[in-house]
């Protein structure tokens, strides 16, 4: 693949605690030079950005991120608040430790309202797979395919590992033919890229192949 296709399907990310608002407008400035899917970052810069970027960039945030644990209603108060400030797209982290006790109507039916609450808009649900066993990953896939996501996510960088190539080809099996895959965390390159676009992602969530672009790549970030 050209890597202009790949860099087509990023969502080129910097969500850092210490993330400033010169380091978001590098992403934005970076993300509408190379054409990028969108920018996801800090729910607090959605506004600033926004602006910024006067609709020639979509602009994704992240929800309940990174553990999930919020209750559903701040989750939707979150989503609603993004949208409102002019977000596009929206990463949701699920209740890992409500999947794990086996309460699956909950987090499908948290799933549903935040998607209710996108109004449109696209909704990547980040099931956190490097805490998850086999057995649950595939539990996941029905749940978001049930709850009307738009996108099923691997990871949100933020915890043990990133996404992996046996992941993505899992959720290519057992996830609905109307739901897509973003891979996230850990894709460190453009043959790492195309490989996982083989198996079945439809969009990634990095940041690395801009560096790479650039020539700014460490080895090291999302």
């Amino acid at each position: 693949m050209e890597r202009k296709e790949i860099l087509s399907i990023v969502d080129h990310t910097l969500l850092a605690q210490t993330a400033t608002w010169a380091d978001i407008k590098e992403i934005l400035d970076d993300a509408m030079k190379y054409e990028t899917a969108s920018a996801c970052i800090p729910a607090a810069y959605v506004k600033q950005a926004a602006e910024y970027v006067e609709g020639k960039l979509p602009i994704c945030t992240v929800i309940g991120f990174p553990n999930g644990y919020h209750t559903t209603a701040v989750k939707v108060f979150e989503t609603k608040n993004a949208i409102a400030n002019g977000s596009s797209e929206i990463d949701m982290v699920i209740n890992i430790g409500f999947l794990k006790d086996g309460r699956y109507e909950e987090v499908e039916e948290e799933i549903r309202q935040i998607h209710e609450a996108c109004d449109g808009k696209i909704l990547k649900v980040i099931i956190e797979t490097c805490l998850l066993t086999e057995e649950e990953k595939i539990k996941a896939c029905e749940i978001v395919t049930n709850a009307g996501a738009e996108f099923i996510k691997t990871s949100t960088g933020f915890s043990t590992a990133g996404a992996t190539f046996d992941d993505v080809a899992l959720m290519k099996e057992h996830v609905g033919e109307n739901v897509k895959i973003k891979a996230a965390g850990g894709i460190s390159s453009f043959d790492d890229a195309e490989k996982f676009i083989s198996l079945g992602a439809n969009r990634l969530g990095t940041s690395r192949l801009i560096k790479i672009m650039k020539n700014t790549d460490n080895g090291a970030g999302y």
